[in-house]
């Protein structure tokens, strides 16, 4: 009975006991810190996910790289969930546009309980935002969007040190590598090519804002998605990460290409 086998198994409260408990045993032991900075990250628990990690890189100089770069991750989850309760615009990656301004202007409403003023400004932005063409993994599509109409035509990244949105038509490549660790499901690396040619490395969050507080623990491990139904009739998501295009809905963690044509 091992911290592993109960999150393969699905029982995380479970993994996390026995992995504290290890912990505890064990406190020198960098690689345990880390798989608790993890678990505790998928569990929604930031500041001790947080604090987990700093542990990590002062027992072990070699983790130095990879806490700077979660450390932007974990902030930016403060800042996401300022994001979609209202609280707070995202930051935007381009020049931004009327569109742009009505979905996040919808979004606001939203968690105001001003349903039927979102749902029409988000028709709006979508009337207006420009349809985006290309492949994924070798397959075409003629437009392609979040399929959480919270986000349609953008795209959620941690990028350049902090949390944004970014039109899809401002990008021209997202490349992905297979996830080999529980954080890459948490926030999926990506290899970013903007449609100006310029390159950044970020991760794009592979769950939707709440999925960490979900009773169903594969909708926390984004094992799969689960659409909710809002007063305004909006189907908002939880667990993983959806992209939908006129050829087909896909999962975000089975994506290891999408290329853009040039508008």
């Amino acid at each position: 009975m091992t911290p592993e086998s109960k999150l393969k198994e699905g029982r995380l409260a479970e993994a996390l006991q026995l992995l504290t408990v290890e912990v505890r045993n064990n406190p020198a032991d960098a690689k345990r810190r880390v798989f608790l900075f993890q678990l505790l990250a998928l569990l929604g628990q930031w500041e001790r996910a947080q604090n987990q990690l700093n542990v990590s890189g002062e027992l072990e100089p070699l983790n130095a790289m990879m806490v700077g770069a979660y450390t932007e991750a974990l902030k930016g989850e403060a800042v996401r969930a300022d994001v979609f309760a209202g609280a707070r615009l995202p930051v935007v990656i381009g020049e931004p546009e009327q569109w742009l301004a009505l979905l996040l202007q919808a979004l606001k409403l939203t968690a105001k309980g001003r349903h039927e003023q979102a749902v029409s400004l988000r028709d709006q932005a979508f009337d207006q935002a420009t349809a985006v063409s290309g492949s994924i993994d070798g397959t075409p599509f003629e437009w392609i969007a979040d399929a959480d109409p919270r986000l349609g035509p953008c795209l959620e990244i941690v990028v350049n040190g902090g949390y944004s949105w970014v039109p899809f038509s401002r990008l021209r490549e997202l490349k992905f590598e297979a996830p080999t660790d529980l954080r890459d499901k948490i926030w999926v690396p990506v290899e970013v090519t903007w449609a100006n040619g310029g390159k950044a490395i970020g991760f794009i969050p592979g769950r939707y804002p709440g999925s960490e507080r979900s009773d169903d623990n594969d909708v926390v491990l984004g094992r799969k998605t689960e659409w909710v139904g809002a007063e305004d009739g909006l189907q908002t998501g939880l667990g993983q990460r959806m992209l939908a295009t006129d050829a087909g809905d896909y999962p975000l963690l089975d994506i290891r290409l999408i290329s853009f044509d040039a508008n």
